[in-house]
């Protein structure tokens, strides 16, 4: 077994158990109370190093129970394992409730009293009940002995409450009592406290417990820790009280210690803002209210402690609520005669039929009893929601930080084109990413808007795109002014993440562009990255905590006072802009009088629970009732079913409960999990020779990169968080693009042929000679540790056809991959001018529906023609998928490098193109 020290946690790293292994440890400070660092290069996994390192105790002091005794002086030696262990656990346990600091000094204790038998008992309840609080996997999967089996754990959901006040060892267990003695039977939920001292180790709680939901401060709390923290963890908690601004109030008297409270309120909020936050004062409670209702929830003296237990529990079934999942639930538990439409409700036509029984069988009867139609009463309806799904929609505005949130049941391609819709009009500019999904496209179509193509970075080694530079962004922006047409630039639309993981700064984007046009729209399609809210890290890049931010950056002094000196800088005394080289090389400082308006679309099924098609759309608008709402109602009637599926519906409102409960531990897990599977591949003698994990030095061009590294998440939390912070594109950490070349068979092969036919593991994009892997809140580490024995299996395959190939056998050459093409352009009967790249594509594409204005070329004859100096007109979208991106749209001048790409794609389904006929171009 090999064991590192965590550091961006402090807990200990271990893989699972096995008694062949021997642990391998840093010997400089033995005597330490916990050394907190790690071996370079091993990922941040709080969720499962705990539940490791108490696995590795039991192990050890089981050796200790059934051995001869022939060991146990070694075993317990103060530079042993066993103690090692124990006291880093100590440590650990700080931040954690349940058993605690002081039932770890008491196993301590038992085993330097050689009862090893009562030590492993307890050692059991604990690796007890973490199984069974874990995973599914990790319940089920893990035999758990006789002896070991607690029989009194509360079966009631379980939750942790962070208090952070100085206290003795007195105080702790009086509050401690006072949690059990108010504890009743009638609860829903049981909680428990966990305790710190400082503000330092208040941060490091919430980085490291996923389980604390609510945080209660009192004002005897010291500013710093005296544990011995690990250099990463120290950095983390550095940045979380770096990313605030310092606390004001409208009190007279600021006192010292309110600021302190404040503050440490503002560092929590941002790092973990689903946390609820109450404040136990003393004197002047009835001052303080006023001014500090906007932090906390609740204002309570000491002696209140009924109602703050009254008060946690409350919030938490505020959280726990799904108000249109148990409505559903409701409904199918009801008797009711069905004289309306669907005979499949409740299972009126199947229950009785000789022949499609099995479709109860298969799916259950509930799944019937819930089908319904909102006309006929007892739901509510989607397109106007007065009820349950009103407050659903509602409860999932808060969830994502949203100021309004719509649900959508047929995917992120709908939820496209309603925004488009709502907010653009005919002949209005959407500059638009050319590579990003083929909906934004046929939106921009169906609206009558032109779109302004932007180009991402290519990466041509690997056949896919990047991210648009922000420099690229601006320029066309001022483009725009010098030609006297920024007025009619409506929309900046981009695809955050991109499918292959390159992660765009929103707040610095917008902030630039609304520099320069300050009513601007933004779009992000965030279809990959609905999971980026719930983590500390991930959610600072996100459309809705991006808006939100800048919002709040709008109002400050500081920031009316920078924009009023970078304005002189770039604009002289007459008003003249200056040179545009100016404008892009400064980070532009937007008016405070700029608005903020911003959409999200997110597929919501696609990283976190919902069923598929359950999408989301996300609102942060400042004009939201004058500009948008009633255009938005439309569209949104427009293209939403008048039968939506209620199963989706119910699903949205559930996946919500679950991120808003649980949503930072299982992003995490996702992360960890995919930076134990590029480090496993990295490191293994076999799949490093086979297969190269492309990281962020791979995927992001040197001239983009900021501070981090190639792979930040695996030098600490603190690593990711700076670059995440500081960098122009960062690269997801859930993703993991593997570069197959050496392998000898394309990526469609190595996916279709290898992977899920000989093996059943499902990806979703290869590339010519790239396949993209992604971890999700599901992934589990059975899951990680079957692909990569897979790979193993096919790492020795490649080598050993590699090794029996005759020597003298000619291999024909691999045709080389032309570069990526850009957009060409648009003819000149469809294009706006001669300067700027938008273009009328609705007409020329219903000029593409009509059969007579149009022809079928194969590719040879049409790249003869382009050779001869045409300058074919394509008729329609031609859209590899995926990924979805259109290589061609209607009115587009088919160009030589596009042809050239075309023919060596070796994607099975491209939609627009006919294999037999060729393409659709006009005449």
């Amino acid at each position: 077994m090999i064991r590192e020290a965590d550091r961006s946690t402090g807990v200990l790293l271990a893989s699972p158990p096995c008694e062949q292994c021997s642990w391998r440890r840093n010997m400089s400070d033995p005597q330490a109370e916990s050394v907190l660092e790690r071996d370079s290069g091993m990922p941040a996994s709080t969720w499962r190093l705990r539940s490791d390192a108490w696995e590795f105790l039991r192990f050890a002091v089981k050796r200790l129970v059934y051995g001869d005794g022939s060991e146990v002086s070694e075993a317990l030696a103060p530079d042993g394992e066993i103690r090692r262990s124990l006291r880093t656990l100590e440590t650990v346990e700080m931040y954690w409730a349940g058993f605690g600091r002081r039932y770890t000094r008491e196993i301590g204790e038992l085993l330097d009293e050689g009862k090893f038998q009562i030590a492993l008992d307890r050692i059991g309840k604990v690796v007890n009940r973490l199984r069974t609080a874990g995973t599914p996997e990790e319940a089920t999967n893990l035999a758990v002995e006789e002896d070991e089996v607690e029989t009194d754990v509360d079966p009631r959901p379980r939750f942790e409450v962070l208090v952070i006040d100085e206290t003795t060892e007195a105080d702790r267990e009086a509050m401690h009592a006072d949690v059990l003695r108010m504890r009743s039977s009638a609860d829903a939920f049981v909680y428990e406290y966990v305790i710190v001292p400082s503000a330092d180790d208040a941060v490091a709680a919430v980085l490291t417990n996923p389980n604390i939901l609510a945080c209660v401060i009192r004002p005897g709390f010291s500013e710093r820790t005296k544990r011995s923290l690990s250099s990463d963890l120290r950095r983390s908690i550095e940045l979380a009280h770096g990313a605030v601004t310092a606390p004001q109030t409208s009190l007279r008297n600021q006192l010292q210690s309110v600021q302190r409270v404040l503050g440490l309120a503002d560092t929590l909020a941002s790092v973990r803002p689903e946390l609820d936050l109450y404040l136990m004062a003393g004197a002047h409670i009835e001052d303080l209210a006023g001014s500090l209702t906007k932090r906390f929830r609740r204002i309570f003296r000491r002696e209140d402690q009924l109602e703050l237990h009254l008060s946690l529990l409350r919030r938490v079934s505020h959280l726990y609520d799904t108000p249109f999942f148990s409505a559903i639930q409701d409904h199918a538990r009801r008797p009711v005669g069905v004289f309306h439409a669907l005979p499949v409700a409740r299972g009126g036509s199947v229950v009785s039929s000789k022949w499609i029984r099995d479709l109860a069988d298969f799916y259950g009867l509930n799944l019937l009893l819930a089908e319904t139609s909102a006309t006929s009463g007892g739901l509510d309806s989607l397109l106007a929601p007065v009820h349950t799904l009103k407050k659903a929609q509602e409860l999932a505005a808060r969830a994502y930080g949203a100021k309004h949130t719509f649900f959508v049941t047929n995917g992120t391609s709908t939820a496209n084109k309603i925004v488009h819709q709502a907010l653009v009009s005919p002949n209005e500019v959407v500059m638009v990413d050319r590579n990003c999904h083929k909906s934004h496209h046929h939106s921009v179509m169906l609206t009558g808007a032109r779109p302004a193509y932007l180009e991402a970075y290519p990466l041509n080694e690997f056949a896919f795109y990047g991210a648009v530079p922000l420099s690229q962004i601006k320029q066309m922006l001022l483009d725009y002014r010098a030609a006297g047409r920024l007025d009619e630039v409506r929309m900046v639309t981009l695809t955050n993440c991109t499918f292959d993981g390159i992660v765009y700064d929103p707040a610095r984007i917008m902030a630039e562009c609304l520099t320069i046009k300050p009513d601007l729209v933004f779009l992000w399609d965030e279809a990959w990255f609905a999971f980026g809210a719930f983590h500390p890290v991930t959610r600072r890049r996100t459309a809705m905590a991006s808006a939100k931010q800048l919002e709040q950056q709008l109002k400050t002094s500081a920031h009316a006072a920078a924009y009023q000196e970078q304005q002189e800088r770039l604009f002289d005394a007459d008003g003249n802009a200056a040179p545009d080289e100016v404008w892009i090389n400064e980070r532009l400082i937007p008016s405070p009088d700029a608005r903020i308006r911003v959409y999200a679309t997110q597929s919501t099924h696609k990283t976190l629970t919902a069923l598929r098609q359950g999408s989301m759309i996300h609102v942060y608008d400042q004009d939201w009732v004058r500009d948008a709402e009633d255009p938005f109602h439309e569209a949104y009637m427009t293209h939403t079913s008048t039968s939506p599926n209620y199963q989706i519906l119910a699903s949205l409102d559930i996946g919500r409960r679950q991120v808003e409960l649980e949503g930072f531990e299982l992003v995490q897990r996702q992360l960890d999990l995919a930076t134990s599977l590029k480090q496993s591949i990295s490191r293994h003698p076999l799949l490093k020779r086979t297969f190269r994990v492309l990281t962020g030095h791979d995927l992001i061009p040197e001239e983009y990169r900021g501070v981090g590294g190639p792979m930040p998440l695996r030098e600490g939390l603190s690593n990711m968080w700076e670059a995440w912070d500081h960098d122009e594109f960062v690269v997801d950490p859930s993703r993991i693009t593997i570069e197959i070349s050496r392998s000898g068979v394309s990526g469609d092969t190595f996916k279709h042929e290898l992977l899920m036919d000989r093996y059943g593991i499902q990806v979703n994009k290869t590339s010519r000679n790239t396949v993209l892997f992604m971890t999700n809140i599901g992934t589990s580490r059975s899951a990680i540790a079957y692909l990569i024995e897979v790979l193993v299996k096919l790492a020795e395959r490649f080598e050993e056809e590699s090794a029996q190939r005759d020597p003298d056998q000619l291999v024909p050459e691999e045709v080389p991959m032309p570069p990526l093409p850009d957009f060409s352009s648009f003819a000149p009967e469809y294009a706006s001018d001669e300067v700027l790249r938008d273009g009328d594509m609705r007409r020329a594409f219903f000029k593409g529906q009509r059969r007579n204005n149009v022809e079928y070329v194969l590719g040879d004859d049409l790249r003869a023609r382009v050779e001869a100096g045409e300058q074919p007109v394509s008729a329609a979208f031609v859209t590899p998928y995926p990924p979805g991106f259109p290589v061609l749209v209607p009115g587009q001048v088919v160009s030589r490098e596009v042809l050239a790409f075309m023919q060596v794609l070796d994607t099975r389904e491209i939609h627009g193109y006919d294999p037999l006929r060729g393409y659709r171009i006009l005449k």
